[in-house]
């Protein structure tokens, strides 16, 4: 059974409340101690939210997210968000990187990002923007390109 730690004081107590038990079952109800959470229980799970970077320069958020689109974690979403960044990222203004920066990096669920990039489940007014039909775009492939791997970092880096 997957369980999930949280270390906050604060949440603790509020865990607790919710009927959260303890790591170690031998000990009582000391709130200072960490509870495990049962992650069937979706009232008990907290996702954090993602800390996004407000005095970072276009050029490092750029280089940051061209990583991070090639590291999701998901080998479907790693051929999808590399090959759109190589060819995207490069053009995009502060403005639509910002955008796309909420997109790989706000929702809690990759699959959620793969789903709506290849139209298999309606995206929330949230994510529906410019970035993301350019992305619905990329995914459609209508110049048939072959992506069965990831691009060249360096060629990604220059374009």
């Amino acid at each position: 059974m997957l369980r999930l730690i949280l270390q906050q004081t604060v949440r603790r107590r509020e865990l607790f409340r919710l009927g959260a038990s303890f790591c170690d079952s031998r000990q009582g109800g000391d709130p200072n101690q960490v509870p495990c959470i049962d992650v069937d229980d979706p009232k008990l799970v907290i996702i954090p939210e993602y800390p996004f970077k407000e005095n970072e320069s276009l050029q490092t958020q750029k280089a940051r997210l061209l990583y991070q689109s090639r590291k999701r974690g998901m080998l479907e979403n790693d051929l999808l968000l590399s090959t759109f960044a190589a060819k995207h990222l490069g053009g995009m203004t502060k403005e639509q990187t910002d955008i796309y920066d909420r997109l790989i990096n706000g929702p809690s669920n990759d699959w959620d990002i793969y789903y709506w990039a290849t139209e298999r489940k309606p995206i929330p007014e949230e994510y529906d923007t410019e970035i993301m039909r350019l992305l619905r775009e990329h995914v459609r492939n209508e110049p048939r390109e072959i992506r069965s791997r990831q691009p060249d970092l360096a060629q990604a880096k220059r374009d």
